[in-house]
């Protein structure tokens, strides 16, 4: 699947408002704490390409290191869990406002959708 100049216009466009919506989350009720979105997102896919990295798939064995992707796995989902339960935390304790809420979850996952939309339209092709 090849990615044209359209493709990544598009995608940057998206994390763009993406961001934008985090930042005016924080600008608008001057409250900084949904930044905090920002950096779980960033770190959302960390685990899961370290973990895949480190599996070291082999062409005669292929479930050899299925525990260490699976644990990569889990870490991701934990951080994205996190990056939408955090604002919906700190809306409840009174922290930020709900619609601040509402803007932080979905400028995050936003970004986590387009961080995962560049891997996979990126991706190299391994052949054998």
């Amino acid at each position: 699947m090849a990615a044209g100049l359209k493709t990544i216009i598009a995608l940057s466009f998206i994390l763009a408002i993406g961001f934008l919506l985090v930042i005016l989350s924080c600008a608008l009720w001057h409250e900084y704490l949904p930044l905090l979105v920002v950096a779980t997102y960033i770190l959302a896919p960390l685990p899961n390409w370290i973990c895949s990295r480190c599996s070291n798939p082999d062409d005669f064995m292929e479930s050899a290191g299925s525990a260490v992707v699976d644990f990569g796995r889990f870490c991701t989902a934990f951080l994205v869990v996190m990056g939408i339960a955090l604002p919906v935390l700190l809306a409840h304790t009174g922290h930020i406002a709900v619609p601040a809420m509402v803007m932080s979850i979905i400028g995050g996952l936003l970004i986590y959708g387009t961080i995962i939309s560049f891997t996979l339209f990126f991706q190299e092709e391994q052949d054998f």
